[in-house]
């Protein structure tokens, strides 16, 4: 039996149905992100008679979430499971990445990652960095621990020639040297010690020098609420000894001045020449 023609628009029963069948499938379509589009959106969609394309289910999980807490997570770097907090994964698991990453670098150099003296490179390579790296994990509070104390004294202090190693952002190889650091107390002290560990949360990242040395500077003064703070570093960076110009003796120095360390000179002078003595 031949299929009976529709004598206005030429088509078959089976095209009829088969275009009925596609008109409820592009219904549907535009139905669900109708419901998950913000208002405004299903608004403009439904008033023009468009047919809104058709969301992920990560985008409509993203899009609820967004819509249930009013935060916005489109920025979010470790956001992969939207049903979690927002928690990066611990560095520890960033190892298998990081150890794949450093052998396809090995095979990129024409070695061969297989051979005895690299076959664990990858791995040590990636747990080097991790350390190398480990100031991202930490903050002020934490390294403080309450090692603040209230105390009636207002003269200089001074640590100096605190041991610093560093990463530098341009070109991921070392520099290192020493900071110096001085603060006029307003009746709060800092423990010494804590000064060296302020050094080491910034130090142990991605960093130039003179981003460095004002991160230190600022962090003081978050801490003790002091005066002034004074900040001097001088490094050595490998960017500029192992390759470029090469110039081995070269020192950077970078210094920042807070509160009466910039407005007095006596004061700053004083800092300097305690710095500087031997």
């Amino acid at each position: 039996m031949k299929p009976q023609v529709n004598e206005q628009n030429g088509s078959t029963q089976n095209g009829d149905i088969a275009t009925d069948a596609a008109s409820v499938a592009m219904d549907a379509a535009a139905i669900v992100p109708a419901a998950s589009a913000t208002a405004a959106e299903a608004a403009v969609a439904e008033s023009a008679g468009a047919i809104v394309p058709a969301k992920s289910t990560q985008q409509l999980k993203l899009e609820m979430l967004n819509i249930g807490n009013g935060n916005s997570h489109e920025n979010c770097t470790f956001h992969h499971d939207l049903e979690l907090d927002h928690k990066p994964p611990t560095r520890e698991a960033l190892l298998p990445d990081m150890a794949r990453s450093y052998r396809l670098l090995l095979g990129g150099l024409g070695e061969n990652p297989d051979r005895q003296g690299l076959i664990k490179t990858p791995e040590r390579a990636a747990k080097a960095m991790l350390y190398f790296t480990k100031g991202y994990d930490q903050n002020l509070e934490d390294v403080l621990n309450g090692a603040v104390f209230d105390e009636d004294h207002d003269e200089m202090v001074v640590v100096k020639d605190i041991e610093m190693f560093s990463m530098c952002e341009h070109h991921l190889v070392p520099f290192y040297g020493k900071v110096s650091i001085g603060y006029l107390p307003c009746n709060k002290i800092l423990g010494l010690s804590k000064l060296a560990r302020i050094v080491e949360i910034f130090s142990r990242r991605l960093q130039v020098q003179e981003r460095l040395t004002k991160q230190i500077a600022v962090a003081v003064t978050q801490a003790v609420q002091p005066a002034g703070v004074a900040v001097v570093v001088e490094g050595v960076h490998m960017c500029m000894v192992m390759r470029g110009v090469q110039k081995i003796n070269s020192k950077t120095v970078t210094s920042t001045m807070l509160g009466v360390f910039r407005d007095d000179p006596k004061t700053r002078e004083e800092f300097l020449n305690l710095v500087n003595s031997k």
